[in-house]
């Protein structure tokens, strides 16, 4: 990486961008040229909705608040103070959330090395054990935008239930609880009705782009970070937003952008090692769910080190991202296109405006999310109808395999035959609906696969990688293959209040999802680990076969 100190750096307010001039000029004109001839950089830090066409207009007037929701969010600085100081007994802070309502949370506490713990899942062995952590210390912080997230209601469910059941009363479960939500949203009643405080959100700032609002700082000041210093490092980067020069951001999105129509549409995100553990995860919804529709888009990889399969290759834009050290010297960082270095607060605000240039390069709308839905419509009719009956091809040890006709009826023959689907433009995007604390050994699976194919391979833990990249999979363009991994549950817990149990949740969602792939013409494998533990050990091995 050191490599990249050589060129011309973008830097402002103690962020830089090294390698964007190289990727921009390897298009076959300029995009950051023709970026500042439309005065992009200009009219997007005045909020100006036209900049991605006619049809994005209406909804891009609502949601350009986060170019300046680090100056509103201040506003909150002395409520979460009271809070803080009120709570102070209760040291064990649980955020339940999906998606934009959650990965900024996480990012802030793993990088400044504050404890939280996030349930973003319906899979009852991890709803479980996080009801059964420190109950009585626990303060749960319910996220959720629009009031109506089956898995954060879910989670509010259990919790208040749990904390009944625990002898406390309702006032006293109150106590316990926190609602990040919009104003006036079915959230927001609810919270009203049962006594608890609500700390509104900004209503101009769409899910994903929601790092700097309360969605992002509520939970991370309860766990003890100082969020007044990320506001601090994102105002001091906003001075530059509107410049022609000197605008890390706008040569950020410029080189996506040129990336993007030329033949690099998958972007690979490295952590330098420098301090930012997790930033790959939010940057990873933020791109995939913000370009990824109509037929285009960004493909992100989040890669497991710099040398991992994936991290680097053909029709490939590495980007590295770190904290505070100049790239030269971030150890084993090498073979990176690009490297974004700077503080956390600087690093959401900078991601932020690069994919909404990016967007504007390719001529789609960042804010709208058309093909989400499906899979959650599908979810509904299947807890209402019951799940579809459904045999397996083939069964292999602790695996029942679930695949078309005509594959190989064996597991590595299977494996192969999938990764040989691929073809020359094609991806893989292994999504598993497991526990990702107690089944996280499966994670392996994906640099595995990636060095069996010379084509992309993603991995997303279900049902989260529906509110982050399952856009992308749906809308973007129609070369993805899916793997999906699925488990038995040995204990299922009842969600409060509703006529099913998380596990049924769980499995719904997963056959919705298979649904709304299957109707875009999109393969599906799906593999049923009857016995999670050996299943996943069984699977690492076959798959490291190849």
């Amino acid at each position: 990486m050191s490599d990249l100190l050589t060129g011309p750096v973008d830097a402002a307010a103690g962020l830089a961008v090294y390698g964007a001039d190289p990727v921009d000029r390897s298009a076959p004109a300029s995009v950051r040229a023709a970026l500042v001839e439309r005065d992009v950089p200009g009219r997007l830090a005045a909020k100006d909705p036209t900049l991605w066409g006619p049809a994005a207009q209406d909804g891009a007037r609502t949601r350009l608040g986060w170019l300046d929701t680090h100056l509103r969010s201040r506003e909150l600085l002395p409520q979460l103070a009271e809070l803080i100081d009120e709570l102070a007994d209760l040291d064990h802070v649980v955020l339940a959330g999906m998606g934009g309502s959650s990965l900024a949370s996480e990012v802030i506490a793993r990088a400044l090395g504050r404890p939280l713990t996030v349930l973003d899942t319906t899979d009852p062995g991890q709803v479980r054990a996080a009801l059964a952590d420190r109950l009585e210390r626990t303060v749960v912080v319910i996220s959720s935008k629009s009031g109506t997230t089956v898995e954060t209601d879910s989670h509010r469910r259990a919790y208040w239930q749990a904390f009944l059941d625990a002898g406390m009363t309702e006032a006293e479960a109150a106590r316990h609880v926190v609602v990040v939500t919009d104003p006036g949203s079915p959230l927001a009643a609810i919270a009203a009705e049962l006594g608890v405080v609500t700390i509104p959100a900004d209503p101009e700032v769409g899910g994903r782009y929601s790092a700097l609002t309360a969605f992002g700082l509520v939970p991370a000041a309860l766990a003890g970070v100082p969020v007044m210093e990320l506001l601090d490092d994102a105002e001091a980067l906003g001075e530059s937003l509107g410049r022609d020069r000197d605008n890390p951001a706008l040569a950020l999105g410029a080189a996506l952008g040129a990336a993007a129509t030329t033949g690099r549409d998958t972007v690979a995100l490295v952590d330098d090692g420098t301090g930012l553990d997790g930033l790959g995860d939010w940057v990873e919804q933020l791109l995939a769910e913000s370009t990824g529709k109509a037929g285009l888009g960004l493909l992100p990889v989040v890669v497991e080190s710099p040398q991992a399969p994936g991290a680097t290759g053909p029709g490939v834009l590495t980007v590295a991202y770190g904290g505070a050290l100049p790239a030269g010297d971030v150890p084993g960082g090498g073979g990176a296109d690009v490297a974004v270095n700077g503080p956390l607060g600087a690093q959401f605000l900078t991601w932020e405006y690069a994919t909404a240039v990016a967007c504007a390069v390719l001529g789609v709308d960042p804010f709208d999310q058309p093909n989400v839905a499906e899979s959650k419509d599908n979810t509904a009719r299947l807890l209402a109808a019951g799940p579809p009956a459904e045999t397996p091809s083939f069964t292999e040890g602790a695996i029942e395999a679930y695949a078309p006709a005509g594959a190989p009826g064996d597991l590595a023959g299977l494996l192969r035959w999938l990764l040989d689907g691929l073809g020359d433009d094609g991806y893989l995007a292994v999504s598993a609906y497991l526990d990702r604390y107690a089944d996280a050994d499966v994670a392996g699976l994906r640099p595995l696969l990636a060095a069996a194919t010379a084509r992309p391979v993603t991995f997303g833990w279900g049902p989260r990688y529906l509110h982050s990249t399952g856009q992308y999979h749906k809308g973007g363009p129609a070369v993805g293959s899916h793997l999906q991994l699925t488990g038995a549950v040995a204990d299922d817990l009842p969600v409060p209040g509703r006529p099913y149990t998380f596990g049924e949740l769980q499995a719904a969602q997963a056959a919705g999802d298979r649904q709304a792939l299957a109707d875009r013409d999109r393969p599906v494998l799906r593999l049923h680990l009857t016995d999670r533990a050996a299943g996943i050990a069984q699977l690492l091995v076959a798959a490291g076969r190849h």
